[in-house]
C-alpha cells in the first residue's frame, strides 16, 4: 500500500481543522442555547414566587390532625359570647307565645320566661347638625367661632355637609389595612350605612388623612433614626402605572415607616437615617445595604435556608449534598440559639456565645471555600463566602434577629393591596400611602387602637404613639 503523498496530508489537515472548527462552532451555540434555557429557567422560577395567588406552604401532611376541637383535657375553653350590660342594652323586644298551639289548636300557657341576647350593627347613619357661634373680641376686634369636639374642619357654605370623624377614618382603614378599593367603600357605606359616599371623595379623604397625619410620620421617622436595630426590606409599587419601590423599616420598639422611590436601593434609607447610623440591621442579601459602614450586618439566615432548599429540590444526586450541609449548619446554629437564649443568665454567657459565633463562622468558611463543578452550587457559595462575618451575628448578641421576618411582616398588608389595586395613581397618593402606612403599621405594634387614633387624628387629635 503506498504511502499517502504530502499533497494528500494536507488535504486531509484542512478538512479536520474544518470539522473542529464546525464542533467549536457547534459547541458554543449549544453553550449559548443552555445559557438562554437556564436564564429563562430561572426567571419563571422567579415569576412563581410573584404569582397572584395565595403562597403555597407545600403539599397537604399525610396524616393531618383531625379537624375540630379535641377531646378530654385538652378541649379547651369555648368563646362564648357574653351577655352585654344591663346599662348597655338599647332596646328590648318581646317575643310573645302563639295564643293557640300550631299542632293540635289547644290553649297555650306560658311556663317561663328565657332571655336571648344579640348585638347588631347600625344601619342608620348619625345626621348632626353643628350651630357655630361666632363672634368677635371687644377689645382687639378678632373675629372668633366656636369648636365642637367632633367637629373635623371648620368650613361652611358648599363645604358645610361633610363626613364625621369615624367614617372618615372608616375610609382610610378599609382602603390601606383591608386593601378595599374606593369604589367597594363607596358601595359599602352605601348599602350598609345609607351614607352616600363618591369614590373621588374617599381618594379626597385619604390624601386628607395623609396630610394629618404628616407630623406623626416625621415622628416615626425619629424612632426609626434612634433604634438600635433595624429590619429592612422592599417590595415592587407602582406610581402612575410605572414601576416604583415600596420600602420599610421596622425599629426595635415596632415602629415602621415606608418610603416609596422609583428606585430599589438604599438611597431612600440613608435620606431617612442618615449615612453616618450606627447600630445592628438584619436584611436579606441585597448589597446596597452595605453602604452604612458603621453597622452590624446581620443577613437573613431564612433566606439562606430557602434558597438551599430549592437547591435541594431542584438538584439530583451529589449535587445535593452542599445545600443540605447549609441547612444542616444554619438549622444547628438557630437550634444553639434558643439554647443560649434560654439560659441566658449564665456568668460565662457572653464567652460561650463569641465561641459559638467564631465556631460557626469557621465552618461556613470551611464548607464554601473552593469552586464547585455545579454552577448554582458555586453562586450559593460565593455568596455565602462573600458575607461569611455577617451570618452568625445573632449568636453574640440575642437581640439582633436572625432573620428580616419584621420587615416582611410589615409588608403583608401593602402586597395584599397591591394584588388588588396595583399601587398608587399619583405621586400624592403614593405620600400618602406612606405615611398612612406607617401610623396603621405602627399602632398594630405597638398595641394601640388604629380606628379609634385615626379618628381622634381627624378630629385635631394626635396622641404620642410612643408613650
Amino acid at each position: 500500500m503506498d504511502a499517502p503523498s504530502y499533497q494528500q496530508l494536507l488535504l486531509d489537515n484542512r478538512q479536520l481543522r474544518e470539522q473542529l472548527a464546525q464542533r467549536d462552532r457547534l459547541i458554543e451555540q449549544l453553550q449559548q442555547t443552555i445559557r438562554a434555557l437556564q436564564q429563562r429557567v430561572e426567571l419563571s422560577e422567579r415569576s412563581a414566587k410573584r404569582q397572584a395567588a395565595p403562597f403555597s406552604k407545600g403539599p397537604p401532611k399525610k396524616n393531618p390532625k383531625k379537624p375540630g376541637r379535641k377531646a378530654g383535657d385538652e378541649h379547651g375553653p369555648h368563646g362564648h359570647r357574653q351577655p352585654p350590660p344591663p346599662d348597655q342594652i338599647a332596646e328590648t323586644l318581646d317575643a310573645p307565645l302563639p295564643a293557640h298551639c300550631p299542632d293540635c289548636g289547644g290553649a297555650v300557657v306560658e311556663d317561663h320566661l328565657d332571655r336571648q341576647f344579640q348585638t347588631e350593627i347600625p344601619r342608620q347613619p348619625i345626621l348632626r347638625e353643628f350651630k357655630i357661634h361666632c363672634g368677635h373680641c371687644h377689645q382687639c376686634g378678632k373675629h372668633l367661632r366656636g369648636r365642637h369636639p367632633l367637629q373635623t374642619s371648620a368650613a361652611t357654605g358648599v363645604a358645610q355637609s361633610q363626613l364625621g370623624p369615624d367614617a372618615q377614618a372608616a375610609v382610610v382603614y378599609l382602603n390601606k389595612h383591608a386593601g378595599t378599593s374606593y369604589g367597594k367603600i363607596a358601595d359599602i357605606f352605601a348599602k350598609h350605612y345609607g351614607i352616600t359616599v363618591t369614590r373621588g371623595a374617599c381618594a379626597q379623604i385619604v390624601l386628607r388623612a395623609g396630610k394629618i397625619l404628616q407630623p406623626v410620620y416625621e415622628q416615626i421617622q425619629e424612632r426609626i433614626q434612634d433604634s438600635e436595630h433595624l429590619t429592612p426590606d422592599e417590595t415592587g409599587w407602582r406610581i402612575g402605572g410605572q414601576p416604583a419601590w415600596l420600602h420599610a423599616w421596622v425599629g426595635d420598639d415596632g415602629a415602621t415607616l415606608y418610603a416609596i422611590d422609583p428606585q430599589r436601593s438604599a438611597d431612600v434609607l440613608e435620606k431617612a437615617i442618615g449615612i453616618d447610623w450606627s447600630g445592628a440591621m438584619t436584611h436579606d442579601g441585597f448589597s446596597s445595604y452595605e453602604r452604612f459602614e458603621d453597622v452590624v450586618h446581620q443577613q437573613c439566615v431564612d433566606h439562606a435556608l430557602r434558597r438551599a432548599r430549592g437547591l435541594v429540590d431542584k438538584h439530583t444526586g451529589v449535587a445535593k449534598v452542599f445545600p443540605r450541609q447549609v441547612i444542616e449548619l444554619f438549622t444547628d446554629a438557630l437550634q444553639l440559639r434558643d439554647r443560649l437564649n434560654e439560659a441566658n443568665a449564665d456568668p460565662v454567657d457572653h464567652d460561650r456565645r463569641e465561641r459559638a459565633y467564631d465556631d460557626y463562622t469557621q465552618r461556613l468558611r470551611d464548607l464554601t471555600e473552593g469552586r464547585r463543578r455545579n454552577v448554582a452550587n458555586n453562586r450559593f457559595a460565593k455568596h455565602l463566602y462573600n458575607h461569611i462575618a455577617c451570618w452568625f451575628i445573632f449568636l453574640v448578641n440575642p437581640d439582633i434577629p436572625a432573620t428580616n421576618h419584621r420587615a416582611e411582616q410589615a409588608l403583608k398588608t401593602p402586597i395584599v393591596n397591591r394584588k388588588v389595586w396595583g399601587g398608587n395613581r399619583t405621586d400624592a397618593g403614593g405620600a400618602a400611602q406612606a405615611v398612612t402606612s406607617s401610623v396603621l403599621q405602627t399602632c398594630k405594634n405597638r398595641a394601640v387602637d388604629a380606628f379609634t387614633y385615626l379618628s381622634n387624628a381627624f378630629r385635631g387629635i394626635l396622641g404620642n404613639l410612643f408613650t
